[in-house]
């Protein structure tokens, strides 16, 4: 079958992302023989005309919609960075001039598929990986059967299972040009609790990795086609604690795989020597989970580590000088007048790294949040959360904790509140041509530093 598929993303904050599921969804169909068309909505500049133009010509039997964010998760800006307003114009438009199934998937449709299927008018949902549940769909529609409203993977998919990406390169050219910039998944799953998050819910609580050398032979095809110089690992964390990413690592070392890159880290079991290691295989910066800033927050949030704990991996990531981002959230569960101050004070002990501060954590559906939130009264049990929806401690005064933050922050190039102040911070950079994550350029580290690091150069 021709299927059309389009990422419907247009944020750029903290910069643009290569829209890395839809990718790899085209792989798992292009293998099983369909014939596949790439869109990108921020890669078009808001150009529809672009999309009638390709249906025209192409004349897809079916259209995928990829749907990676509901919102940007920042409580003071999200009423304007609501996607699925654009999402339901943009449907509502093809619909106006080409008539074939339309169905939704990714990571932010997952959340809530009844719901944005209704709110979109969509015709058919994929809840979780696409891959294996994408093709029964179609199988379904080319025998002529009307595919159930929501499918769901009938299991969770394992090692060579997982699919590479198979960029569109008109796609992959633009977010080069734009961010620097491109991302890859080394495994799935989340074995975390964190009461917030959704990737337990999305890809389970077991960590599902791809072979080292598949990853690293899909870091090679990226060079030799594309001359990628940075890399972005997606993995919902990246240290994890079987250690594969020790064993990637690795792997990149042995074979000299020279490419510089970054991804998400918990702060709980690195050390000096797996530092050292990922610094030989090319990593260049780490964005940390620290996600509170008092151990009271931190307990509230989930998270079984305190903040001496996020204290020593920063110091660890200073002397190897390895820059590092400390992403926090304010007013969560137990959070306090009191831990607000404590917490300002124990970020003012972060030396040399990034703060991305946020206030409040976005609500979303079959999280232990939303149950949290309902249980203390904070949330109404009938509320939907489809439009942003935000928790706040009830012993906190937003308003004052946003001012206290901003007074806090006044002043440091290296803390980054509100989330906007950093956003503008890297348009400023990239108007002078500079690419790659940015926020690393803002740390400066002290000459004595310079010196003793120079030995691990």
């Amino acid at each position: 079958m021709r299927i059309l598929l389009i990422a419907t993303n247009t944020e750029i904050e903290p910069y643009p992302v290569f829209p890395l599921g839809m990718a790899v969804l085209a792989s798992a169909l292009l293998s099983s023989g369909h014939d596949v068309r790439q869109l990108d909505c921020l890669a078009l500049g808001g150009n529809k005309e672009i999309i009638r133009s390709v249906c025209s010509e192409y004349r897809p039997q079916v259209i995928g919609f990829s749907l990676r964010n509901v919102d940007n998760v920042d409580s003071l800006t999200s009423h304007t960075h609501w996607a699925l307003r654009d999402v339901r114009e943009l449907i509502a438009f093809i619909r106006s001039f080409y008539d074939a199934p339309l169905m939704m998937g990714g990571p932010g449709f997952s959340l809530m598929p009844e719901q944005i299927l209704d709110y979109t008018g969509a015709d058919f949902g994929i809840v979780g990986e696409g891959e294996e549940a994408c093709r029964t769909v179609l199988e379904q529609l080319a025998r002529g059967q009307t595919p159930p409203r929501i499918t769901k993977g009938t299991k969770r998919l394992q090692d060579k299972e997982m699919h590479g990406a198979s960029p569109y390169p008109e796609i992959m050219d633009f977010y080069l040009r734009e961010s620097g910039v491109a991302s890859i998944q080394t495994k799935r799953g989340c074995p975390h609790r964190c009461i917030y998050c959704t990737y337990p819910a999305l890809e389970g609580t077991k960590i599902r990795a791809r072979e080292p050398g598949d990853v690293v032979d899909e870091i090679i095809r990226l060079k030799r086609d594309y001359s990628i110089s940075e890399l972005f690992f997606t993995d919902s964390v990246f240290n994890d604690g079987l250690g594969h990413w020790l064993e990637l690592a690795e792997e990149m070392i042995r074979r000299e795989v020279n490419i510089s890159w970054s991804g998400f880290f918990q702060p709980i079991g690195i050390t000096q020597d797996s530092l050292r290691l990922c610094r030989r295989a090319g990593l260049k910066a780490m964005e940390l989970g620290t996600d509170a800033a008092s151990d009271a927050t931190l307990q509230g949030l989930r998270k079984g580590f305190d903040f001496k704990t996020v204290e020593k991996i920063n110091a660890l990531c200073v002397e190897e000088r390895i820059p590092c981002a400390h992403f926090i959230i304010f007013g969560g569960p137990g959070e306090t007048e009191l831990t607000v101050r404590e917490g300002i004070e124990n970020i003012a002990r972060l030396q040399h790294c990034v703060v991305c501060a946020f206030l409040g954590i976005r609500i979303y559906p079959n999280t232990a949040l939303v149950r949290h939130a309902i249980d203390e009264g904070s949330l109404d049990p009938a509320a939907s959360c489809l439009e942003p929806t935000y928790y706040f401690s009830p012993h906190i005064d937003p308003a004052q904790v946003e001012a206290d933050l901003t007074q806090a922050f006044k002043g440091r190039r290296d803390r980054l509140f509100p989330p906007s102040k950093g956003q503008e911070q890297m348009a400023v950079m990239r108007k002078f041509g500079y690419r790659g994550i940015l926020w690393d350029s803002l740390i400066r580290y002290p000459a004595s530093n310079e010196k003793r690091s120079s030995r691990y150069a």
